[in-house]
């Protein structure tokens, strides 16, 4: 059985005494209503034979709309998140959300309907510190945030 990849970048910045985290609100109609874990690091499905670290740059680029930044990737594993492995790296760079413009997706809905219609890859983006970010984030990503906070950011 073929596993299914994902990659993603997680921006972070600092703010204040503490650092942020960028976080992408998932576009659609399942996720319209939903905030409490329905939140995702900017990621997706890498192509055939494609690495993983370009697949996470095009995927940044795609949802959001905004080049990846260029600044050094740190590691932050992989995780199994609904069926799938995702890998992660964490990226130090500031984004203003206002300058998002997401990527879209078509489906049908209503389910069964016969009528596609277009939705966001994402509905907004927002900066969160750690805390709330394990609030909003989903339960399968969570642990790119616990070994986030492990890492030496000086």
């Amino acid at each position: 059985m073929v596993v299914r990849r994902s990659a993603g970048l997680l921006l972070f910045r600092r703010s204040a005494d503490r650092p942020e985290v960028l976080l992408a609100h998932m576009g659609g109609p399942f996720w319209a209503k939903k905030d409490e874990a329905a939140w995702s690091l900017p990621k997706g499905e890498l192509e055939d034979g494609e690495d993983p670290e370009a697949a996470a740059r095009r995927e940044f680029a795609e949802e959001l709309g905004l080049p990846a930044p260029d600044g050094a990737l740190r590691p932050l594993g992989d995780v199994r998140q609904s069926g799938k492995v995702v890998t992660a790296w964490a990226v130090e760079a500031d984004l203003d959300p206002a300058a998002v413009v997401p990527g879209t997706f078509d489906l049908e809905w209503p389910p069964r309907s016969g009528r596609t219609q277009q939705f966001p890859e994402v509905d907004r983006v927002a900066w969160f510190d750690l805390d709330t970010a394990r609030e909003k984030l989903v339960k399968g990503q969570r642990a790119f945030l616990d070994r986030f906070a492990e890492l030496d950011l000086d």
